[in-house]
């Protein structure tokens, strides 16, 4: 399901979650939270954290930000235990209410199981359907109670059994980390769609989802979980199991266009590195004559970084940003047109009257944000606003966890270049082209078009997984009825 965002978020992507996990360590807790506190873009609406002390699992979870919760001693002090998991949550699947917020926990045969996931199944629904119907008891509208209850269904007699049973039946993306009495597991999808990384602090492992979230605990980076791995971690080290046909890896691009932080480091390649080569490749294929580079804050700037050294035209920070404007604010009128985009952004005027000036921004989902962010440096005095964007045209929805509109809201899908330049006010538009994409990730030929070298279906269509709850009109139906249920909660 696909949440409708606001004010200046309602064209920009959102992920799912971040995921962490501690195994053995006496600060589980708290590492666990700083590591959140590090995975925060990667969800906003709430955040959990689930202990193991031996004896109890024990559970804190909050609507809002990690900081509004767990940066409190009195909280830490309460997740008592040497293991740990967490997650921040921005939804896809089931509403923003506690009952959904991650991990789940249930106690299952064999003792506690806490999940915590990354990503979007495309058959939770049919799956869910099929529980319910064999006695099935659900108490979230979360796609990631499906995992939990196909492991508690499971016959099989060991714990990481019963997951991997869970896991072939399910489809889609995912990156999991799990606690039990015993274990921390983490476990990646086959197309490893979804980003997960090991590391090591004192001895101690760590899951997590991102290596920004390593940096802020300065735990050593070890490696990538693989596409299809399980890992296993006890007192015994760590156990890795592979129980997926091989097939070919595709990360989704997104992880470096705009989800991951720039500071992160994914598949060996630096984020901040490929979205400068991004603007790089952007300024030969839509070079323009123009007075200053400007970034749309923040995503826009590494792009607009590599697109001034590219086109020797300088980059200025036209552009700044309020960093502490909450997603709703009271409005003194209703007849203030731009309040709401000047609230987040402001033009520094000096730096843009009288200029030609090239805006720089990572995508365009509907268009409306980019239309305002164009009339903002008109009304600054701009001569000229052109628009160069450092991915392709958003042409199709996702359904791996990221938040997108339905294809008919989709701009690029519905526009041609001409249409949609007119649209946004620009006096011209440029989009970085798909085969230019794979180039500056370092594919000299671009994409292979036999084998893509990563998930690129919101520019192609080319869905790696099937998407049956999607397909299905009847199922689509009660998709609807669930998300009527769960507004009503």
């Amino acid at each position: 399901m696909n949440k409708k965002n606001s004010d200046m978020d309602e064209d920009k992507l959102h992920e799912e979650c971040g995921v962490f996990g501690v195994y053995n360590h006496p600060d589980a807790a708290a590492l666990t939270a700083l590591g959140l506190h590090a995975l925060q873009h990667r969800g906003q609406e709430a955040a959990g954290i689930v202990t193991f002390d031996g004896e109890r699992f024990l559970s804190e979870k909050h609507l809002g930000l990690v900081s509004d919760h767990f940066s409190r001693p009195s909280v830490i002090k309460r997740l008592e235990g040497n293991n740990s998991v967490g997650h921040n949550r921005y939804s896809t699947t089931g509403g923003t209410v506690h009952r959904n917020i991650q991990p789940l926990f249930a106690d299952l045969w064999g003792g506690g199981f806490a999940i915590a996931h990354n990503g979007n199944l495309t058959n939770a629904l049919s799956l869910r359907y099929d529980l319910v119907k064999n006695g099935s008891i659900f108490q979230s509208t979360s796609d990631t109670e499906t995992i939990l209850q196909l492991v508690a269904k499971s016959k099989a007699d060991r714990t990481i059994k019963r997951l991997v049973d869970a896991l072939i039946q399910i489809e889609g993306a995912y990156s999991l980390v799990i606690l039990t009495n015993k274990k921390l597991i983490g476990a990646r999808d086959p197309f490893g769609i979804r980003p997960l990384v090991l590391g090591k602090l004192d001895g101690a492992y760590i899951l997590c989802s991102e290596t920004c979230a390593l940096d802020i605990i300065s735990a050593e980076f070890i490696r990538e979980i693989n596409p299809g791995e399980v890992v296993i971690i006890t007192e015994e080290g760590i156990e890795s199991i592979n129980p997926f046909t091989k097939t070919q890896s595709r990360p989704d691009l997104f992880e470096y266009i705009y989800f991951s932080r720039p500071d992160s480091v994914l598949d060996g390649k630096s984020v901040y590195d490929c979205r400068k080569s991004f603007g790089k490749v952007l300024a030969k294929e839509f070079p323009i004559n123009a007075d200053i580079v400007v970034p749309v804050p923040d995503s826009g700037v590494p792009a607009a970084l590599g697109f001034s050294e590219e086109s020797k035209i300088p980059f200025e920070l036209a552009i700044i940003r309020n960093h502490y404007v909450g997603r709703t604010f009271i409005q003194p009128t209703q007849s203030s047109r731009h309040s709401k985009v000047k609230m987040k952004h402001n033009p520094n005027r000096s730096s843009v009257e009288g200029k030609k000036i090239i805006l720089i921004d990572d995508s365009i989902v509907r268009g409306t944000t980019s239309v305002k962010i164009v009339q903002l440096m008109r009304d600054a005095g701009a001569k000229e606003v052109h628009l160069r964007i450092a991915c392709p045209p958003i042409m199709f929805p996702d359904f791996y966890g990221i938040d997108t509109p339905e294809t008919e809201q989709l701009l690029a899908a519905n526009h041609n270049l001409d249409d949609m330049c007119n649209f946004i006010g620009a006096d011209s538009l440029g989009f970085l082209s798909l085969d230019g994409l794979y180039k500056a990730m370092g594919y000299p030929k671009g994409r292979d078009n036999q084998n893509p070298q990563f998930t690129d279906h919101c520019f192609t269509g080319d869905y790696p997984t099937d998407l049956k709850d999607y397909n299905d009109k009847n199922l689509q139906e009660q998709l609807s009825l669930l998300s009527d249920n769960e507004a009503s909660t």
